[in-house]
């Protein structure tokens, strides 16, 4: 008789919990870590031989937007392809739910502007078959799954469905009943098993005018903030009361601009841990600054017992983009942006006046490379295939063109297919050194699901162990997997993984220490409504369990689907049934 289901055995178990790292064997039985040391003569139904490689836990993924990628991707790649093993989505104040069906159409435009979705990939995969929070993790349950999934109530819809959009837009202050149906719809999603609230806080309560921090890019599809970025501290404040009734969740706030003493009191009233979106690792004088000064404020936090945390940008794997769809030089939309048709894309880049308005606009945007450090990554045009890794303003300078005339020369040349290749955030490996060394920061910002046309982050927990831990060696291995696992979890509230444990939930990674590693980005045609995406792949990975069950081997999927809903953080198991 099988005493286990598989065995793991000879590995270097790292367990998350920040012990020493020891060699051992660990017994899986229906999902769950039932023995971990020296099995002798294992009766399993499979046994992995794990020598020379590592064992931890899976990683725990807390900023995506697979909102609905999770009714179409079951490996919610990227991240499932570089050792995550759960996520939590509905991060910023986005979701689905609650939605009222006059409003899905105006919900899916949001996300094709602010996490660059395609129209008709949304129109093609969601099934809509709900209307409230609860019947919303109910259809996401019934998904097929090779990752575990923790839902955030995103405050966007929320406040939509307690005020109207008309008045949720306008930043206006809600009235008291408004606040009550709020709190009484968040009551009903953590009853049904939401792990807390997120929002993106970018703009000027009560001023819709002034627009957001992050511009354009994070405004939605119509140039208008969002609910939460015109949200007042008092609804906020009133979210974070109900958390402190339930005495559990998790808050994730985008509000940088926000004063400290605010942040405090959110975590002194919900009694709850909260993310504070994003810090980075900047190597100019001024984000340095503002990184150490967040850096010493989350120390002095938690000296106060404040369970405020920052999420570091711990990854800088290159952004690529072409022309078919691009808004990250904000002020070009107007004239080759995503709503722009491609004929009339191809007619502007030709057309000396608008190479005259080009040239009088910025060169650097917020967050990413400026114009001329930007790189062609790839042309298709032989003309300029010679210049392929070269930055944009190393090409002006050899040809003797202006910048911009480079950049427009190349996608004519190219009809729109050019790939140009920019970095994020003027990271420094000092900076990320920075982040690493407190720890309050939870590595790794991926964005999963999100800003699908360009961004690649779900490759934050191999780039972290194989540039941060292995090459730099700016963490122990254990550390490492102590931020990437244990602590989100920890935070998160999930009840029974994160770390390796007899009675934990079998979610574990097994990978080749010394041959961890991350691909460039590319294209991919796989998206509903035959859409591409950028994506990048892990490799080093042999083996990735979920709830027991092999999801990955070999660095491929295997097409099992033991993912799971966590509702409040755990797997709700159903009653057995009376004889």
């Amino acid at each position: 008789m099988q005493e286990f289901d598989i065995v793991i055995r000879n590995g270097m178990i790292v367990d998350g919990a920040r012990n020493p790292r020891w060699k051992g064997d660990i017994g899986i039985r229906d999902g769950v870590i039932t023995r971990m040391g020296k099995i002798a003569n294992p009766r399993a139904r499979r046994v992995i031989d794990a020598d020379g490689l590592v064992v931890a836990p899976g990683f725990i993924d807390l900023h995506t937007h697979y909102d609905a990628q999770v009714f179409w991707d079951p490996y919610l790649s990227t991240s499932g392809f570089h050792g995550v093993t759960s996520v939590v989505l509905g991060n910023c104040g986005f979701g689905f739910a609650p939605m009222a069906p006059e409003l899905r159409d105006r919900a899916m435009k949001s996300m094709t502007k602010v996490e660059a979705i395609p129209l008709v990939t949304l129109e093609t995969a969601l099934p809509w078959d709900w209307t409230t929070y609860p019947e919303y993790l109910d259809s996401m349950d019934r998904a097929p799954k090779s990752l575990n999934v923790l839902p955030y109530v995103g405050l966007n819809p929320l406040m939509i469905a307690a005020m109207g959009f008309e008045d949720a837009k306008s930043g206006r202050m809600p009235t008291e009943a408004e606040h009550a149906e709020m709190a009484r719809l968040l009551h009903e999603a953590m009853d049904a098993g939401a792990c807390g609230f997120s929002a993106q806080c970018l703009g000027t309560p009560g001023q819709p005018q002034a627009g957001t921090v992050g511009g354009a890019a994070q405004n939605d599809f119509d140039g208008t903030p969002f609910p939460t970025d015109v949200m007042w501290p008092e609804t906020r404040m009133r979210m974070a009361e109900v958390l402190g009734e339930r005495g559990e969740g998790f808050i994730a706030l985008s509000m940088g601009l926000t004063p400290p003493p605010e942040w405090e009191a959110l975590a002194a009233a919900s009694g709850a841990p909260i993310l504070w979106q994003a810090v980075v690792p900047s190597g100019d004088e001024m984000g340095a600054g503002i990184r150490r000064h967040l850096l010493d404020w989350f120390t002095s936090c938690h000296e106060r017992g404040l369970r405020i945390y920052g999420q570091g940008i711990t990854q800088d794997p290159p952004l690529i983009f072409t022309f078919d769809y691009f808004d990250l030089w904000s002020d070009w939309n107007a004239f080759v942006g995503p709503d722009v048709p491609r004929e009339q894309k191809l007619a502007n880049f030709a057309d000396p006046a608008v190479r005259e308005k080009l040239r009088a606009l910025p060169l650097k945007y917020m967050f990413i490379d400026a114009i001329p450090d930007t790189r062609l990554h790839r042309s298709f045009s032989e003309q300029w295939k010679s210049c392929e890794g070269q930055r944009l303003g190393e090409i002006a300078e050899t040809t003797g063109r202006h910048v911009i005339d480079v950049v427009c020369d190349i996608v004519l040349a190219d009809g729109l297919r050019t790939i140009f290749e920019t970095r994020q955030f003027d990271t420094t490996l000092a900076g990320v050194k920075e982040l690493l060394d407190n720890p309050y920061i939870i590595p790794g910002l991926s964005d999963g699901g999100a800003h699908l046309k360009y961004l690649t982050c779900g490759s934050y927990g191999t780039e972290l162990i194989a540039d941060y831990v292995r090459e730099h060696k700016l963490i122990s291995l254990e550390e490492a997997h102590w931020r990437l696992s244990s602590l989100p979890a920890f935070c998160a509230g999930f009840r029974d993984r994160g770390t390796l444990r007899e009675g934990a939930a079998a979610d574990i990674i097994v990978y080749d220490y010394g041959k961890l590693a991350y691909t460039f980005p590319e294209f991919v045609q796989d998206l509903p409504g035959d859409e591409y995406r950028a994506t990048n792949r892990g490799s080093g990975y042999r083996y990735v369990l979920v709830n027991g069950e092999l999801t990955i081997e070999d660095d491929k999927p295997t097409n099992v689907h033991s993912g799971a809903l966590l509702r409040n953080g755990r797997v709700r198991r159903q009653p057995a049934k009376a004889a």
